[in-house]
């Protein structure tokens, strides 16, 4: 559509298991494989910008990830890094420059892309039982989501929107009907989740509650597990 700006590249949300990287194509639901992680692994999560660039944490190291090839190049040492990561929009945390933020537990950090520092914005941003089940994604012009387990998600998984600011949950979307949705992707009003278990579900959005539709993957490789997942903040908002 015309107005909103970028992306003017291909529709993509991208997932990963610990040493693989995947593509969705959100508008024909196919699922491509780039192909093993290339100088990095045991990949917690991805966060991609809205310049398209791709951020992965393994545990103690931030690296910058080619989406086209998954070939890896260090930035920084550090953390432990979070495994719930994205970006927020420009104006989020800082005036100018969007911001790498994640969740440990309950906490709300950010992690600086430049040195691997992390910062608290917010302790204890999660409140009622709820813990970070696996990932954050937020949209320039739309909504920040989590996936949270425990408390009153403890059966499967529910979807939040967040605070971008401060990492407080909003509102409570409910159950998503899957648990371990370690990674969450978002494109033109839909939410994308990826588990553990290697089962790929699209998110839609009712006033008050989501539904969940499974997306088939041909040809998936045994034993195939999502550890993450990641969609430019430039995706759009809402459905094209």
């Amino acid at each position: 559509g015309t107005g909103g700006g970028p992306p003017t590249g291909p529709s993509e949300v991208y997932g990963h298991g610990p040493d693989e990287l995947y593509r969705l194509d959100p508008d024909t639901k196919q699922v491509q494989v780039i192909g093993p992680f290339d100088g990095c692994d045991t990949v917690w999560d991805i966060a991609i910008d809205k310049d398209s660039k791709m951020y992965a944490p393994p545990e103690t190291a931030l690296w910058r990830i080619d989406p086209a090839t998954a070939k890896c190049q260090l930035i920084a040492s550090g953390g432990p890094f979070p495994n719930s990561l994205s970006f927020v929009p420009a104006g989020t945390l800082d005036p100018n420059a969007e911001v790498l933020v994640g969740y440990e537990e309950t906490d709300y950090v950010r992690v600086h892309t430049t040195t691997g520092a992390i910062d608290v914005v917010n302790a204890g941003a999660l409140t009622d039982g709820l813990i970070s089940s696996g990932d954050i994604v937020s949209v320039i012009g739309g909504a920040t989501y989590l996936t949270v387990k425990a408390g009153a998600c403890s059966a499967t998984d529910c979807l939040v929107e967040i605070d971008p600011k401060t990492g407080a949950v909003l509102k409570n979307w409910g159950s998503v009907s899957h648990k371990s949705v370690f990674g969450l992707g978002f494109w033109a009003g839909a939410a994308y989740g990826f588990t553990s278990s290697g089962q790929l579900f699209q998110i839609d959005f009712s006033t008050t509650t989501v539904w969940t539709t499974p997306i088939a993957i041909p040809s998936a490789p045994v034993g195939l597990k999502f550890w993450g997942a990641g969609s430019t903040t430039a995706a759009p908002p809402l459905p094209r």
